[in-house]
C-alpha cells in the first residue's frame, strides 16, 4: 500500500520539542533508554499513512464492529443461558439479561448469527488496512509520553489483542480446527468481552480525533485523486505521517479500491453458505458445511451419523420416541408417529459456524406431542437423542419454542423421509432456534411444568 507522489515537496520534520504530560521527568528519562529496534518511525515511508486514512478505517469499523457485537451477544442468550446450557454457562457478574428467545421472525437467528460470522469476515480486510496503517506507532520511543496516553496503549492491548484472538480462532472454529486445545466457546466469549472493553475505551478516547481527522479532508476528492495528485498529509504531534516519504505507488482512492475489493472477495467466498443456489460450491471459507446429503436430503450436514455414533440399527424397527411429563410415559413408534396429523412448515436452520438452509418440513407438532404427554402448557422440554456422547445430544427448548405451531418433530424433508444424516427417524426443527438445539436422532422429550 505504498503511496502515490514524485514530483511533490514532502513534509518538514518537526523539529518543535517532543511535549510530556504529568510526570514529564519520568518520561524524558525514559527516552534516555531507547532499546534496539524502536525508535524508528522514520523507516515506515508510506506517502498514504497519516490520521485521515487511518480514521476512514476507523470509522468503517465503528459502524461494523458494534453489529458483530451485538448479534453475538445475543446468539449467546439464543442458546438459552437460563438451562444452563449456553458456553460457557458459569460467567459470573458478565451475565447478560436473559429472556426466552423468541421464535418470529423464524429467520431471526439465522441473521443474527449470519451476521454475526459474515460481517466478522467480511472486515477482516479492513482490520489488517487498519493496523497497517497505524503500525509506526509500535515502534514510537518512548511508547507513552503521558498518563493519559499510558492509558490509550492500554487499551490498544485489549483492543488489537482481544480482536486477533477473536478473528483467529473464529475462523478456526469455522474450519472445525480446533488446534488451540482449549474450548473454543468459552475462550471466544471471554475474549469478547476482552475486546470490548478495548473497543470502547478506545472509541471514548480516539472520537474527537477520528472526527477531525475526518473533516480535514474530502472523502470524495480524495476518490477523484488520482495517483499523480496524492500528496502526503500535514505533519503534527504524534502524527502517522512519515517523516521521509518515499514515491507513491497508489493513490488513497486505491488503497481503499483495494481494501473494499478485499472484503468484496471475502463476501464471495462466504455468502453462498447462507443464499445457497449458485453461489454454494464458492463458500470457501465455511468448509465444515460442504457436507451434503442427497436428493431432497441435499442439504448441510453438520454432525453425521459416524460422528454421533448412530447407526442405522438404533434407528431401526426397535426406534422409540418416549414422551414424558404426565402421568405415565408413552412410547411411539416411527408408524405411531407418521398416523398423527402432518403438519409442514418452510423453515430455515442455521449453525453457529455462519451456514444457514431454508427446507420445507414435515411432521408432527410439538404441543400436540406435549398435549399427548399431558402437558398441554409446559414451561419447557427436553428432548435428548439417541446419540452417544457430544456436546450437543441433548437440548432444552421454551415454552414458546414448544408450542409456536410450526414448531415439529419432522420425520420428512422437502417431501421425502428424512435421511440417517438428518437425523432420521424423527429430529425436532423449529423457527428462530439455534441448529445445534434442532436435535437429531430423537430418542425422548420430557415436557416440564411449575409445580
Amino acid at each position: 500500500m505504498a503511496e502515490p507522489r514524485p514530483e511533490t515537496s514532502t513534509p518538514e520534520p518537526s523539529t518543535a520539542e517532543p511535549r510530556y504530560g504529568f510526570p514529564a521527568p519520568l518520561f524524558r528519562a525514559l527516552e534516555r533508554f531507547q532499546p534496539p529496534g524502536v525508535g524508528r518511525i522514520q523507516a515506515w515511508r508510506s506517502p498514504l499513512r497519516g490520521p485521515w486514512l487511518t480514521s476512514v478505517f476507523g470509522a468503517v469499523l465503528l459502524v461494523g464492529m458494534p453489529i458483530v457485537i451485538v448479534t453475538g451477544l445475543l446468539d449467546y442468550i439464543a442458546y438459552g443461558p437460563q438451562f444452563g446450557q449456553a458456553m460457557p454457562a458459569d460467567v459470573g457478574w458478565l451475565r447478560l439479561p436473559q429472556f426466552d428467545w423468541p421464535t418470529r421472525p423464524s429467520w431471526i437467528f439465522r441473521l443474527t448469527q449470519g451476521l454475526h460470522v459474515g460481517l466478522g469476515l467480511v472486515l477482516i480486510p479492513v482490520v489488517l488496512a487498519k493496523l497497517w496503517s497505524v503500525v509506526p506507532r509500535l515502534f514510537a520511543w518512548p511508547p507513552v509520553r503521558s498518563i493519559a496516553q499510558g492509558l490509550e496503549r492500554l487499551s490498544l492491548v485489549a483492543l488489537v489483542g482481544g480482536l486477533l484472538f477473536e478473528i483467529v480462532t473464529g475462523v478456526l472454529n469455522i474450519q472445525y480446527d480446533y488446534v488451540f486445545g482449549f474450548d473454543f466457546y468459552t475462550a471466544h466469549y471471554w475474549g469478547a468481552w476482552v475486546f470490548v472493553a478495548g473497543f470502547v475505551t478506545h472509541t471514548v478516547l480516539k472520537v474527537p480525533t477520528m472526527v477531525r481527522s475526518l473533516r480535514s479532508r474530502s472523502l470524495v476528492a480524495e476518490l477523484r485523486t488520482p495517483l499523480s495528485g496524492t500528496r502526503p498529509e500535514a505533519a503534527g504531534p504524534d502524527s502517522l505521517v512519515a517523516a521521509d516519504p518515499a514515491p507513491p505507488t497508489t493513490s488513497r482512492r486505491g488503497a481503499l479500491a483495494l481494501v473494499a475489493g478485499g472484503s468484496l472477495f471475502v463476501a464471495l467466498l462466504t455468502v453462498g453458505q447462507t443464499l445457497g443456489g449458485f453461489l454454494r460450491p464458492a463458500a470457501f471459507l465455511l468448509p465444515r458445511g460442504r457436507d451434503y446429503g442427497d436428493g431432497p436430503n441435499d442439504f448441510q450436514v453438520n454432525r453425521t451419523p459416524a460422528a454421533a455414533g448412530v447407526t442405522e440399527v438404533m434407528t431401526g424397527p426397535d426406534w422409540r420416541l418416549t414422551l414424558r411429563g404426565g402421568d405415565r410415559p408413552i412410547a411411539l413408534n416411527a408408524g405411531q408417529l407418521a398416523a398423527m396429523d402432518q403438519h409442514t412448515a418452510e423453515l430455515p436452520i442455521a449453525c453457529v459456524e455462519g451456514w444457514s438452509t431454508v427446507q420445507t418440513w414435515t411432521g408432527v407438532r410439538l404441543r400436540d406431542l406435549a398435549a399427548l404427554a399431558g402437558v398441554p402448557e409446559p414451561d419447557a422440554a427436553h428432548v435428548v437423542s439417541i446419540e452417544r456422547g457430544g456436546a450437543f445430544g441433548k437440548a432444552w427448548l421454551t415454552a414458546g419454542q414448544v408450542l409456536d405451531p410450526d414448531s415439529l418433530l419432522a420425520l420428512r424433508v422437502n417431501g421425502a423421509a428424512l435421511s440417517l444424516a438428518h437425523g432420521a427417524p424423527a429430529r425436532v426443527i423449529a423457527p428462530g432456534v439455534p441448529g445445534v438445539h434442532c436435535t437429531k436422532w430423537v430418542g425422548s422429550i420430557e415436557f416440564r411444568r411449575s409445580r
